[in-house]
């Protein structure tokens, strides 16, 4: 199999660190996790807009084997740059689907119900794996249209005792 993973890096955080019982996710772990459950063998962390002084953030998470995508923003900007990397995840699942398809399956790492349309498409084509959603509690309503079979939560004690740090 050769699945690919899109990660919207600011969901799987926040919905780790702020969910019900809060928690710290291993991306070196929860790497390894996902080539050997969903057998993913690229891995792209999105992660908004590039910061300087979060460089060393940037090659932690590269050194844990994922492929970091940036948030483009105009240099002239001069209003406060927002990390909303949900259009850009689309776009590249979608551009895959079209000019590439040399996968199998995607999987997804998130929770936000922005994905849903795209996610009930991928599932229609067979080419969707599993939704990776950081807790039950912060997951999409509209996810609950879908069958057990592919969603699962990052906050279920036993996914948890394998990704978490130690």
């Amino acid at each position: 199999m050769n699945n690919i993973a899109y990660i919207d890096g600011q969901n799987l955080i926040y919905g780790t660190t702020h969910s019900v019982n809060p928690w710290n996710i291993d991306l070196k772990r929860f790497r390894v996790y996902l080539h050997d459950k969903y057998h993913v063998n690229e891995a792209y962390y999105f992660i908004g807009s590039y910061d300087a002084k979060h460089q060393e953030l940037y090659n932690q998470i590269q050194k844990s084997g994922y492929i970091l995508i940036f948030r483009e923003h105009s240099d002239s900007s001069i209003s406060k740059k927002k990390g909303n990397v949900d259009t850009d995840i689309v776009f590249m699942i979608m551009k895959e689907l079209i000019e590439n398809n040399s996968f199998d399956k995607i999987v997804l790492v998130s929770g936000d119900g922005d994905y849903w349309r795209m996610v009930d498409y991928l599932i229609k084509k067979d080419k969707f794996e599993k939704l990776l959603a950081p807790s039950q509690k912060g997951m999409s309503s509209l996810y609950r249209r879908i069958s057990d079979n592919y969603r699962s939560f990052l906050d279920q004690i036993e996914i948890q005792k394998k990704i978490e740090s130690k």
